[in-house]
């Protein structure tokens, strides 16, 4: 196969993450479907556990398919794709693709077009699934290239009980700036720190709260014509907010703290407050949380703009190698319908079921009761976050919100979560960390300004 242009950016990227496999610690792919078997590659994300449990009863039992799941940490699991369907190597006939990926791999023929799937599988209900999501998943063509397992905004969530014991009160719609404010009274209530943000490496890691919060304070990343932006004083003043508030407030060692980290540190009350991703809510309130039922959700908080947070899904795409073609639409077809979030509610509660995909699950009053104290929260964060388009102030030459929509953002992002990481950590000043930043940026976009 010839190699494509994005098909060496995403190998670059396996350099530029120092996420080479044979130093990842993580088996190797397998070696492809066999015994009317499909290969699935995702995440280690709770939701993602949880399917794995309820696979065998609920799936392989009635269809006669074996699913053998390859799970990896977040940042790994994305090396581990881009190579596979770069590639087009066929070892995973599925895998966990996001809004990101899709119209990259689409345009680029790597994904399998699933209309005509979804068209004829009358029980999927296709049209019970957000609209903001079908179109995040459909190439440039129109053609539909994955079906959401999950959807997520975001939300800032926060210890109702700390807030009692401090004299402090939530507001409604917070503003960063009151979010700070917050976050210095409650560092250390109970031991626990004021806020807890991600600040490990990664696009998809502290790069997500940290592009909401460029948005909101105005900042972009190029202007029009593509020049780099990201010295100047909006992106500064929102990365160096960032920082400071991490380093201020937040946990421990935050340059290693990604989203799994940050939860389990909440989980464990040892968080005042958390700004991060909808889909954590139904771990903070499962029934073997320590914080169950202790905690609130407001929106995410903004600064110049009227709303801010991000737009995101987990999603199964079918690599275009793939042998076992109609095996894989059976098991996403389960795997993202109603059928499969009823089967979670009944074996693992209702809050586990896995939400911000379908219309259905927010006007069941099963998950209504369960998830009472923050579906409404949720269901607003998912359908009226900040508009992919326009998520910030001012015109800018891409799309999206906690990323931007451009195949060489992989491994820019990457790099500049890098830079800012190592400005967590305390190593190199924010200033020093973007004048880097500027320098990759500016060269990573010298095709679009040539164009």
């Amino acid at each position: 196969m010839k190699r494509s242009r994005l098909a060496r950016v995403a190998v670059t990227a396996t350099v530029a993450t120092g996420l080479v496999l044979s130093g990842c610690g993580h088996a190797g792919p397998p070696t492809g479907g066999s015994n009317g078997g499909i290969n699935v590659l995702t995440t280690d994300a709770p939701q993602m556990q949880n399917l794995k449990k309820l696979t065998k009863k609920y799936f392989t039992a009635r269809t006669g398919i074996n699913v053998n799941y390859t799970m990896l940490p977040e940042n790994a699991a994305r090396e581990r794709m881009n190579r596979e369907f770069a590639t087009q190597a066929g070892h995973y006939d599925v895998a966990s693709v996001s809004a990101y990926e899709v119209p990259i791999y689409s345009a680029n023929g790597w994904l399998t077009p699933l209309d005509s799937y979804a068209k004829a599988d009358k029980q999927f209900d296709q049209s019970d699934i957000f609209p903001n999501l079908i179109t995040a998943l459909t190439g440039k063509n129109g053609k539909l290239y994955a079906e959401p397992f999950y959807g997520e905004g975001s939300f800032l969530m926060y210890r109702k009980d700390f807030f009692r014991m401090d004299g402090l009160t939530m507001p409604a719609n917070p503003t960063w700036a009151q979010v700070a404010r917050l976050a210095a009274r409650l560092d250390g209530t109970d031991g626990a720190s004021g806020i807890c943000l991600r600040g490990l490496p990664g696009w998809g890691q502290n790069l997500a709260p940290i592009n909401t919060v460029v948005n909101t304070f105005g900042g972009s990343w190029y202007d029009t014509g593509w020049n780099a932006r990201l010295t100047s004083p909006d992106f500064k003043r929102a990365v160096e907010f960032y920082v400071h508030l991490l380093r201020t407030y937040g946990e421990p060692d935050a340059q290693r703290m990604g989203v799994l980290q940050i939860l389990n540190r909440f989980v464990q009350g040892k968080c005042a407050m958390m700004y991060d991703a909808t889909s954590l809510a139904s771990s903070i309130e499962a029934d073997s949380s320590p914080v169950k039922g202790k905690v609130g959700y407001v929106p995410a908080p903004h600064d110049k703009t009227k709303r801010s947070g991000w737009l995101w899904t987990w999603a199964w795409g079918i690599q275009k190698a793939s042998k076992h073609k109609d095996a894989a639409w059976k098991f996403i077809s389960w795997a993202s319908s109603k059928q499969y979030q009823a089967e979670v509610g009944r074996e693992l509660g209702w809050t586990a079921a896995p939400a911000g995909s379908r219309e259905s699950l927010y006007d069941n009053p099963e998950y209504q009761k369960a998830a009472h104290a923050w579906y409404r929260q949720e269901y607003t964060a998912e359908t009226q976050s900040a508009d992919p388009k326009d998520p910030g102030v001012g015109p800018r030459p891409y799309a999206g919100i906690g990323f931007l929509a451009i195949p060489e953002f992989a491994v820019l992002g990457t790099a500049v979560s890098q830079q800012i990481s190592s400005a967590i950590a305390g190593q190199q000043s924010v200033v020093t960390a973007l004048q880097k930043s500027q320098d990759l940026a500016q060269a990573s976009a010298a095709k679009h300004r040539a164009e």
